[in-house]
C-alpha cells in the first residue's frame, strides 16, 4: 500500500463517503448505528488521513470467512489490527472502544486502501469477520471491546510498556461519551495520569447519546473537561465536524499527562430527520414507510 497525502478536502469527501455508505447500509437492511456514523465521520476521518502515524496494512484485502469465537479449535484467525500495519517502535497504535462504531471503522478502512470496498458487501453477514459489532477478528480492532470501558484500560496499559520500553509511538483511543459513565474509565485516567502517559490520547466521540437517551437524562457527566483534569490528563474540546479542530487538538501539547481530545458532535449531522428521533439515537431503524425520505437525502449526498 503507498503511502498517500490526504487534503482537509480530500478528508471531508471520506466523511461524507462514510455517512452515505452507511445511510445506505441502514436504507438496505431498516437499520444499524447510523447516528454513530453521523457523529464521527469526521473525527475518524481525520485519524486515519491526518492524524495517525500507521504502517502498511498487513490484512486481507477482502473480507475473510470467520468460524466462530475464538477458541482451541480456532486461534488460527487474523487479528483485526493487522488493517493498522505491524507493530513497530515508531508506529502508531489505534484502538476501537465503541465496538457499535465497526461500520464506521471498515467504510474508513477501505476509503483510504487498507481493505477492500467490496469487503462491505459482507457487512453484518454471518460468517464473515466485517461483523456489526466490532471484535478483535475485525478489521481494525485491536481487542473485544465489551463491556464498554474495558478497551481503554489496555490501551493505557499498552501505551504505559511502550514508554517503558521507550517507543516512539503514540497510542490512541477511540472513545464514545457513553462509556465515560463506566467506573472503570475512571481508575484508567487516573492512573494514566499517575504514570505520566503522555504517549496516550483518549479520542471521544461526545454526541450527548447513550443507548436509553440523552446522557444527562441518566447521569450526567459534565462538566466532563474538568473532570478529566481533575483525574489528571490534559484536556481539550472541539467541533468533531470540524476537521482542521480535530487535527490541532490531537497535535496539542501534552508533557507529563494523558491527553483527552473532546470532539462535540451531534448524532444527526448530514441526516436531518434524524433530528425529529433525538435523543432516541442509539440504533436507528428505518421503516418501509420512511425509506423514501431517506433515499432522497442518499441520493442528493
Amino acid at each position: 500500500m503507498e503511502s498517500t497525502t490526504y487534503t482537509l478536502a480530500d478528508t471531508q469527501k471520506i466523511a461524507n463517503q462514510i455517512r452515505k455508505q452507511i445511510l445506505g447500509i441502514a436504507i438496505q437492511s431498516g437499520g444499524c448505528y447510523l447516528a454513530q456514523a453521523c457523529s464521527s465521520a469526521e473525527i475518524i476521518a481525520a485519524l486515519y488521513t491526518q492524524i495517525l502515524n500507521l504502517g502498511p496494512s498487513a490484512g486481507e484485502w477482502d473480507a475473510i470467512p470467520f468460524p466462530g469465537v475464538p477458541g482451541p479449535d480456532n486461534m488460527d484467525y487474523q487479528r483485526g489490527s493487522a488493517y493498522h500495519g505491524l507493530p513497530a517502535p515508531d508506529k502508531d497504535r489505534f484502538f476501537v472502544s465503541c465496538c457499535h462504531y465497526a461500520s464506521v471503522i471498515y467504510c474508513a478502512l477501505a476509503a483510504v486502501g487498507r481493505i477492500s470496498p467490496a469487503a462491505l458487501e459482507k457487512f453484518n453477514v454471518d460468517g464473515w469477520n466485517m461483523e456489526m459489532i466490532g471484535a478483535e477478528h475485525s478489521p481494525g480492532f485491536e481487542n473485544t471491546a465489551g463491556s464498554l470501558g474495558l478497551t481503554v484500560s489496555i490501551a493505557a496499559g499498552t501505551a504505559h510498556a511502550r514508554k517503558m520500553k521507550g517507543e516512539t509511538g503514540l497510542v490512541y483511543c477511540l472513545m464514545g461519551d457513553g462509556e465515560l459513565q463506566e467506573g472503570q474509565t475512571w481508575e484508567c485516567v487516573q492512573a494514566a495520569g499517575y504514570y505520566r502517559l503522555d504517549n496516550f490520547v483518549m479520542v471521544v466521540d461526545a454526541n450527548g447519546q447513550q443507548v436509553e437517551g440523552a446522557i444527562e437524562d441518566q447521569m450526567t457527566e459534565e462538566p466532563l473537561a474538568e473532570r478529566f483534569r481533575a483525574f489528571g490528563a490534559a484536556c481539550v474540546t472541539c467541533d468533531g465536524h470540524d476537521i482542521q479542530a480535530v487535527i490541532d487538538a490531537c497535535r496539542t501539547e501534552h508533557p507529563g499527562k494523558p491527553l483527552v481530545v473532546l470532539c462535540r458532535t451531534k448524532g444527526y449531522t448530514g441526516v436531518p430527520p434524524l433530528e425529529k428521533r433525538w435523543p432516541f439515537l442509539h440504533f436507528v431503524r428505518i421503516s418501509e414507510a420512511e425509506k423514501p425520505e431517506y433515499q432522497k437525502i442518499y441520493d442528493e449526498m
